[in-house]
């Protein structure tokens, strides 16, 4: 990454030194003739489930049985099953299960956690020279505690990915004069959108409107956080936990002139669960979204009057023109519950024996997920550990991996810290704009189909006006959002 992400070393560091690490002198705490069992919760299904549960395997056949931990793994399903079945842990629901000793959770969840004092203080457990070792970013991340210890240990991460359907993105291209090098910027990704609608509207010269929309995106919580952070602004500032709300409208406006107008006019579009299945389904070209949606990204489009194989292309975000080379971090990471030294011990032996370089590839080989050690994070690496032992990886994810390993050195990755109703916060991002902007296209189609054209239908919409309305609405569901901080 540029140097201004090198230079983040985390108040971890120094966090760690501060209150003292024992990790190197706590080996007789493990006896291999009464091995410690612990219990990981974890949201992986299907693939990822599978390399996750191999990885416990090998662990337990060797490291583990050397040093007397057994480890076992549950999927609790989704993201929100899983936060769901800590809370009901945590707060002793009748019927709940016992709280793990470990468990994957993103930073807001891991935050109320904390302040529960559920947590164990990772940096009790690691040395300067082992924190050193993993990208400092995601090191950062964890840092959660008030006193600046570690409680997020970094197991897998991932940023955002452009994935491009290539087969018809291709006849588009050559007929409107556009290039890839176009969607570099969001800005550009909008006109090409605003292309392709009139494009395949000229299709149907006797049905008017019927223009497709080009792109889409999953996570517009993402949309805001780092888009604000490309144009200078961090909309989510927090000191000691405590949170700052930054709405210039300015930089608002672009936002909005770059999701909300083009959803609204039917260049951009969601329809389904994910842009993945919207492409699948035709009804899109290409979207923004996770690293690891690459092995979800279909393999042909099926449409009701038959079925085509597609091609793919992946290239890196796009950023605002003129806007700093911010991407997202994201990911969740592995917790510890408190509990006693010697299962923390063991289940931070575990983590790290997992983020190794080796291990940790052979999961991203399959899962999409981003290493988190320094030394991980190259195609040379990428490429030494699948041939070292013999890995098939879909060329979907190789290439989605490598796409960003390439990049990574003109990138920061960036993530807003935890703060106390950030959970809410954020979904005030996710839902506010994305919701006003699906109802109201709904409104503009009724219109068309009353004889309107899309630019008679689509004005009262796209006015200074009604950007101004939304900003008031937005700012007020912001600080709604965050007003229940102590």
């Amino acid at each position: 990454m540029k140097e201004k992400g090198r230079l983040i070393k985390g108040i971890c560091l120094t966090a760690a030194l501060t209150f003292g690490l024992t990790g190197c002198g706590k080996k007789n705490l493990l006896d291999p003739g009464d091995p410690v069992s612990l219990t990981v919760w974890h949201y992986y299904n299907g693939s990822q489930q599978a390399a996750f549960d191999s990885l416990v395997e090998e662990f337990n056949n060797t490291v583990g049985r050397e040093k007397g931990i057994y480890v076992q793994g549950y999927s609790q399903g989704s993201v929100s099953d899983l936060e769901t079945a800590v809370r009901d842990a945590i707060g002793g629901k009748v019927g709940a299960d016992p709280m793990p000793d470990i468990f994957s959770s993103y930073a807001d969840t891991a935050y109320e956690v904390e302040q529960a004092g559920a947590l164990a203080n990772l940096s009790d457990y690691m040395d300067d020279k082992e924190l050193e070792k993993y990208v400092d970013s995601y090191i950062e991340e964890g840092c959660i505690a008030s006193d600046g210890t570690l409680r997020i240990f970094p197991t897998a991460k991932s940023t955002e990915i452009m994935m491009i359907n290539r087969t018809d993105w291709e006849p588009f291209a050559e007929a409107a004069g556009v290039s890839l090098e176009d969607l570099k910027t969001i800005e550009g990704v909008t006109e090409v959108a605003q292309a392709y609608y009139q494009w395949t509207d000229s299709q149907t010269p006797d049905v008017p409107e019927d223009g497709k929309a080009f792109y889409g995106r999953d996570a517009v919580a993402n949309y805001f956080v780092v888009g604000m952070q490309q144009l200078g602004v961090e909309i989510f500032q927090v000191e000691n936990g405590k949170v700052t709300l930054n709405t210039p409208k300015e930089q608002l406006k672009r936002l909005w002139e770059n999701y909300y107008v083009p959803m609204v006019k039917g260049y951009f579009g969601a329809y389904g669960s994910f842009r993945s299945d919207d492409v699948k389904t035709g009804d899109l070209l290409a979207y923004t979204g996770s690293t690891t949606s690459a092995m979800y990204f279909p393999d042909q489009v099926e449409l009701d009057n038959g079925s085509h194989a597609i091609d793919y292309i992946v290239t890196t975000a796009p950023v605002f023109a003129d806007g700093e080379q911010y991407a997202v971090q994201q990911g969740a990471g592995m917790v510890v519950g408190k509990s006693d030294e010697k299962h923390e011990y063991a289940a931070v032996e575990f983590l790290k024996w997992f983020t190794e370089v080796d291990h940790n590839l052979q999961f991203g080989c399959v899962s999409g997920y981003l290493p988190v050690m320094k030394e991980a994070g190259s195609r040379e690496k990428l490429d030494q550990v699948i041939e070292e032992h013999e890995l098939e990886v879909a060329p979907k994810t190789y290439d989605c991996l490598t796409t960003i390993f390439d990049e990574l050195e003109g990138m920061t990755l960036y993530t807003n810290k935890s703060f106390q109703n950030g959970s809410a916060a954020r979904k005030v991002l996710e839902y506010n704009l994305a919701d006003k902007a699906a109802a109201d296209r709904e409104a503009v189609v009724e219109a068309i189909d009353q004889g309107k054209s899309l630019e008679e239908a689509s004005a009262p919409f796209v006015t200074d006006e009604a950007f101004e309305e939304w900003y008031t609405s937005f700012c007020d569901a912001l600080n709604d959002a965050v007003s229940e901080q102590e």
